[in-house]
């Protein structure tokens, strides 16, 4: 079912349609306790001991492959792909989910929503901000929602287009190699200090935590790990730096794959006016993507391979919302809504096409169905 034959919901209808996602909401909440709490723990262990490997490789290759070469080359992609799965894991089933606040129930500091600081270079604080808070309050909302292009792409033809553009398909793979360095300075709003709307000592003051966690990331991955290796600090150097490449990719693709394929939705600031819970359901709904998929590919996903149920129910354990996507399916086929999933290469392909398509002037396609009554236009 594509979005253009999305049902028109009237008011009682779309008041029992939130009232049946919040139901199950509320038995899922119910059911949390100690197999989620072991299910974090066991994550964190192997974030701990996937990475610990990776990184004694890289050792073992740098220095034994000074003299060995064929441990080098044994010892080095091995290395890298552990350690790139152990920041994929931190990254997205930890760090991601912990932030949310799904852990927060088990009284564990380390795993406190609030404190939780995570190994990229972006600060937790300001992930909390411009992604807990703005984007998953104003999903895909034009004017309101920053994760809509990061300022950087136009993904949706409801976008101005602007000449700058035409570089997109050059400049979305070089965002995606570096793309948490993009995460780091997004809530900083760089583009209105260019455009001279931002005081250069406001700019300084918010900078500041982020300089100091960039400073941090940096001296960890490129400089205290690489000295370990004393001279043959090479070969660990660019492990780590292949290693948060492929992290800073694979995050690129699932956050994009989740967000941006040809039938999700962007919707005009007018949407919020009188938003009933059921019209947050449905925006949250259109607006979002799931990638099929086995249970390593929804945990390297950190789950956001659902990402309807995510938008849905961010503080529930995400090792949850496979069980929970079996109703959240039923109940949008009841109520003629439309649930958008497909396999990673069908969605990324998607999202491809639309980099390269709205890298050019285009015009919004043919409106799919308001969100609710005449007003309501999406």
């Amino acid at each position: 079912m594509s979005k253009t034959t999305a049902r028109r919901l009237g008011a009682q209808e779309l008041e029992a349609f939130g009232t049946e996602l919040d139901a199950l909401h509320t038995r899922t909440m119910a059911q949390v306790g100690k197999v989620d709490a072991d299910y974090i723990r066991r994550v964190v262990a192997a974030v701990r001991w996937t990475g610990l490997a990776g990184r004694a490789l890289l050792m073992l290759g740098a220095v034994a492959g000074a003299f060995v070469p064929w441990v080098l080359w044994a010892a080095w992609p091995a290395g890298v792909l552990l350690l790139a799965l152990a920041k994929i894991l931190e990254n997205m089933e930890v760090g991601h989910n912990v932030m949310h606040g799904q852990y927060d129930f088990m009284g564990d500091p380390q795993l406190e929503g609030q404190r939780y600081e995570w190994d990229i270079v972006a600060t937790g604080d300001n992930w909390r901000h411009s992604h807990n808070y703005r984007h998953h309050t104003y999903t895909n909302v034009r004017g309101m929602d920053d994760d809509i292009g990061y300022g950087l792409l136009r993904i949706f033809p409801e976008q101005r287009w602007k000449p700058f553009y035409l570089l997109q398909p050059l400049i979305a793979p070089v965002f995606a190699l570096y793309f948490q360095w993009g995460v780091a300075i997004q809530e900083l709003k760089v583009g209105r200090w260019f455009a001279g709307k931002m005081p250069k000592g406001k700019l300084a003051r918010d900078f500041a935590p982020v300089g100091r966690k960039m400073g941090r990331q940096l001296l960890k991955d490129y400089v205290l790990f690489p000295a370990l290796a004393g001279p043959f600090f090479l070969p660990v150097l660019l492990g780590n730096l292949v290693a948060n490449g492929l992290r800073n990719i694979w995050t690129f693709v699932v956050i994009f794959c989740g967000h941006f394929t040809a039938d999700a939705e962007v919707f005009p600031k007018d949407c919020l006016r009188q938003e009933t819970r059921g019209h947050w359901y449905l925006r949250q709904l259109r607006g979002s993507s799931n990638i099929g998929g086995g249970r390593l590919m929804h945990l390297l996903t950190g789950n956001l391979s659902h990402q309807i149920e995510h938008h849905f129910y961010p503080d529930v354990p995400a090792h949850r919302y496979g069980a929970m996507a079996v109703e959240v399916r039923e109940i949008c086929a009841r109520y003629g809504q439309p649930y958008n999933t497909g396999s990673l290469l069908r969605q990324f392909g998607q999202v491809t096409w639309r980099i390269v398509r709205h890298a050019f002037p285009s015009r919004p396609r043919r409106a799919a169905a308001p969100l609710v009554g005449a007003p309501q236009q999406a």
